[in-house]
C-alpha cells in the first residue's frame, strides 16, 4: 500500500512518490508536497517542452528555466506551454 499526501498540484489526497524524483532538498521537497499523478503530469509536460523549445539540457540557462517552470506548475501559477499546443478539453 502506497503513502498518501495531500498534492499541491492537485489539490487532493494522492499516492506519494516512493522515492524523490531528483537529489537534495528539492527532491525531498516533491516527494512530500506532490503526488505520483502530479509528478506524470510534469514529466509528459517538461518533455514537450524541452522538444518544442529546443532546450538544450547540457545548458545551465535552460535547465534553471525548466526549473522555473516545474516551480510555476506545481504551484498552479501561470506556465509555458508550447507554442500552438492545445490540451485536451
Amino acid at each position: 500500500m502506497s503513502n498518501k499526501i495531500f498534492c499541491k498540484k492537485l489539490n487532493k489526497e494522492l499516492p506519494s512518490l516512493s522515492v524523490p524524483p531528483m537529489p537534495g532538498p528539492k527532491g525531498i521537497e516533491i516527494m512530500n508536497s506532490i503526488s505520483e499523478e502530479a509528478w506524470e503530469m510534469w514529466k509528459s509536460h517538461q518533455t514537450t517542452l524541452i522538444n518544442e523549445k529546443h532546450l538544450d539540457m547540457s545548458n545551465a540557462e535552460n535547465r534553471k528555466f525548466l526549473q522555473e517552470q516545474m516551480d510555476k506548475f506545481f504551484n498552479n501559477e501561470d506556465y509555458e506551454t508550447a507554442t500552438g499546443f492545445k490540451a485536451l478539453d
